[in-house]
């Protein structure tokens, strides 16, 4: 049987309420460990959506979420998974609006930014 273990959504637009969908999905998700978002059009609310579903999973390690709308309450939202998902080792935040309030919340277990 094969399993999912890397998901490349970039460039979709999925946008705040997609990433609520997606959302829904990882929730329970135990096999997923790559998840690309890059250019998306996350802004805030999907960034909290996502944030929310990631925060008790155990498998995820590689989070690209570069080049979307997400600002510093997204940031915020991000720095809350980061605190109790130690589990994401690699998040990439390239062209990322929020990057620089993620940087300075003391989030430091990531091995790359």
């Amino acid at each position: 049987m094969q399993t999912l273990t890397t998901l490349n959504l970039g460039g979709n637009g999925i946008g705040d309420v997609g990433a609520q969908h997606l959302a829904d999905g990882l929730r329970n998700n135990t096999t997923l460990t790559e998840l690309d978002l890059q250019w998306n059009q996350l802004g805030n609310i999907g960034t909290q959506h996502l944030a929310n579903a990631l925060r008790t999973n155990t498998t995820l390690t590689t989070l690209n979420f570069a080049i979307n709308e997400t600002r510093a309450v997204g940031a915020q939202h991000i720095a809350d998974l980061l605190r109790t998902n130690t589990v994401i080792n690699i998040l990439i935040l390239i062209y990322s609006m929020c990057l620089s309030v993620l940087f300075h919340t003391g989030t430091y277990h990531i091995n790359s930014i």
